[in-house]
């Protein structure tokens, strides 16, 4: 892979669709909902390390949860933590590790890749991201991932691929024609069935000459507040100093609509296409899809923890224990049990997205304690 490419890993978010085991002190990307021996976190950083070693892999994540990721990847250099005060939303975590990074390689490439999502496709996955790498070093223009759609999803954002590019080394990339928002049922099977739509997943790699030059074009202020940080990180008293101060006015605005919609617009953005079993983990019926059966296992509830003790009759679903309670299921379908040891959820697949509403509701409580 390119020696300079650098690998940024936003760690935020306190993905409330999988409550109560994601919390806002320990968020999704902290836990193994999955099953699979690995948190979030800790598989995306598996993902990325042969694509770049560990001194060019940075993770912008919140001042609470720094510890933590430090703790889960002992391998990342302490100096390749970005925290921030507050979460601002993608542009200001992305913004400001290109700063940081094209401050320590002026001919970066920084391709920025969630640290809660999940990849079953590794080996198609790191041929994408090198078709993505070249393109954006042989272009200059801001390069995004455009997943296939499996199904109408009516909650991802879309791009429209344009006329395909020919660019050595990266045979799919194509222009992106347009990006979309999160379309209605009808729309989005449209888009399935003409073939010309992806789903967009949030993954974008540029130079950072590239991303930083769209970012002071598009948000001026933005781009200025984080210089001024940037400028001092590495003096640990004015940087608190600093984050204090202009940190709290910034506005909170995802890095595709100040920076890849504004350079789609101009022709500025190409998508390689990708087919490598992506999926954002945002809610418990996700959680049933992507786990896999156990070798052996004859229930049709999975199970997820490590003291997770089940007795089902008759049902189905899945069971996410952290207590030695059993828990015993008798005549459900599709069914998702939750048990911590301060909340019990229970919730059927079909209205998982429908978790984030009892997360209103344990707020208006006054149950902060418990989010």
């Amino acid at each position: 892979m390119n020696p300079h490419f650098h690998a940024v890993i936003p760690a935020g978010g306190s993905g409330t669709r999988l409550w109560p085991v994601s919390r806002e002190a320990s968020p999704k990307f902290l836990h193994d909902v999955l099953g699979l021996g690995r948190t979030l976190l800790q598989s995306t950083w598996d993902r990325v390390l042969p694509l770049v070693d560990a001194d060019r892999t940075w993770v912008v994540t919140g001042t609470s949860h720094a510890a933590a990721v430090a703790g889960q990847l002992p391998e990342l250099r302490a100096d390749r933590i970005i925290t921030e005060p507050s979460p601002k939303d993608s542009a200001a975590a992305i913004g400001l590790a290109a700063m940081l990074i094209h401050d320590t390689d002026p001919q970066a490439i920084i391709g920025s890749f969630s640290a809660d999502h999940s990849i079953t496709n590794v080996a198609e996955f790191h041929d994408v991201i090198g078709q993505a790498v070249t393109a954006a070093e042989q272009t200059g223009d801001i390069v995004t991932i455009g997943i296939t759609p499996t199904y109408p999803a009516t909650a991802y954002g879309y791009i429209k691929t344009g006329s395909h590019l020919g660019i050595p080394g990266a045979y799919a990339a194509r222009r992106a024609a347009a990006f979309v928002e999160k379309p209605a049922a009808s729309v989005a099977r449209t888009y399935v069935y003409s073939g010309s739509y992806r789903w967009n997943a949030g993954m974008f790699i540029a130079t950072t000459e590239a991303m930083l030059a769209v970012l002071a074009e598009q948000a001026p202020e933005l781009y200025a507040a984080l210089r001024s940080v940037a400028d001092i990180w590495h003096d640990e008293s004015a940087r608190e100093q600093k984050l204090a101060e202009v940190w709290p006015g910034l506005e909170k605005r995802a890095i595709d609509y100040v920076v890849a919609e504004p350079a789609a617009e101009a022709g500025r953005v190409i998508v390689v296409p990708g087919d490598f079993g992506w999926d954002d983990v945002g809610d418990f019926d996700s959680v049933a899809k992507l786990r896999q059966p156990v070798p052996g296992e004859s229930s049709a509830v999975y199970a997820i923890g490590e003291e997770c003790q089940i007795v089902d009759v008759d049902t189905s679903g899945v069971v996410f224990s952290s207590t030695d309670r059993l828990v015993a299921l008798v005549g459900l379908d599709d069914v998702v049990v939750v048990d911590t040891d301060d909340v019990l959820l229970v919730a059927s697949r079909s209205h998982a997205q429908d978790v984030k509403a009892a997360v209103s509701r344990v707020a208006e409580m006054g149950r902060d304690d418990l989010l």
